[in-house]
């Protein structure tokens, strides 16, 4: 793995990082005070080039941030979610606060999955978020639902874990196929089209996994961050499907996403207070 540029911020314990689908270089980290528990939450906006990473603006609000998303028709805009159960509409053009303010939630948890529906599916009007076509989300009953909002209640209904799922991600490359990651420790892909059984089960975390997210840029590809403290690659189409395991963090390992611009950046984010952004083995040696 080549070196990672890494960016300290004191008092600020990263939960969600996300990479820009505009502009390379940049990227949007989620972070609270005292780790989530109390204090406020910080949304801190980066640009990264071979010399490092900088911060070039950064909005706080008052609760934990825990997961972000940018908009997919502005590149100024991106949606957060707080411990307070609301969204924020944040313009990184402008010095104030937050455009908007939505509160419609009491549960962080269920406001998080909100956030990650809306970047594959809606975009910000003047007064609501309005989810087009499927909505993915997780819940405390250790399901995963899929909802047509096109029509009323549940389209599909998975039970995909025994414990609480913590993360969710649907692949770039097939429609059909979904990821859950668990406090089991175990990832499991989901095939909409059959979900008596996970098309494939992922093991080698050894805390519960926080995030999941499949490549942009190999369909077969998805990495994987845990209260482990570590990040994992895996395809899944192999035998042996673990492809490299990164240890480079001293506390658990929250947020994670790969580069829409290269097929072999990465960033993540944790408790340590950083941010890293590198390029793992495994997707710089050719397969």
């Amino acid at each position: 793995m080549s070196a990672a540029r890494t960016l300290r911020v004191p008092g600020r314990h990263g939960y969600a990082a996300e990479f820009s689908p505009y502009l390379p270089g940049r990227l949007a980290c989620a972070a609270a005070q005292h780790y989530g528990i109390a204090g406020c939450g910080t949304l801190l906006i980066l640009d990264h080039n071979e010399s490092g990473l900088r911060i070039v603006r950064s909005f706080d609000w008052n609760d934990g941030l825990f997961d972000v998303t940018w908009s997919e028709n502005n590149e100024h805009v991106l949606v957060t979610c707080s411990g307070d159960g609301s969204l924020q509409l944040w313009d990184t053009a402008k010095a104030a606060g937050p455009l908007q303010v939505y509160k419609e939630h009491t549960q962080e948890e269920t406001v998080k999955l909100v956030v990650k529906c809306t970047h594959r599916r809606a975009r910000p009007s003047g007064f609501c978020l309005r989810v087009l076509v499927l909505l993915l989300s997780i819940l405390g009953d250790q399901t995963l639902r899929i909802w047509d909002m096109k029509a009323t209640g549940v389209r599909i209904v998975i039970p995909a874990h025994q414990t609480e799922i913590l993360s969710c991600d649907w692949c770039k490359y097939n429609e059909n196929l979904l990821v859950t990651g668990a406090v089991d420790c175990s990832l499991r892909g989901w095939d909409l089209r059959n979900v008596r059984q996970p098309v494939f089960e992922l093991l080698g975390h050894t805390y519960a996994i926080r995030r999941v997210k499949f490549s942009p840029f190999h369909a077969s590809v998805l990495a994987s961050c845990s209260y482990d403290f570590t990040v994992r690659f895996w395809n899944f189409s192999k035998p042996d499907p673990l492809l490299e395991t990164v240890e480079h963090h001293t506390e658990f390992t929250c947020g994670l996403d790969f580069s829409l611009q290269s097929p072999t950046q990465v960033a993540d984010c944790s408790w340590d207070e950083t941010i890293k952004i590198y390029d793992p083995a495994c997707l710089t040696i050719p397969a």
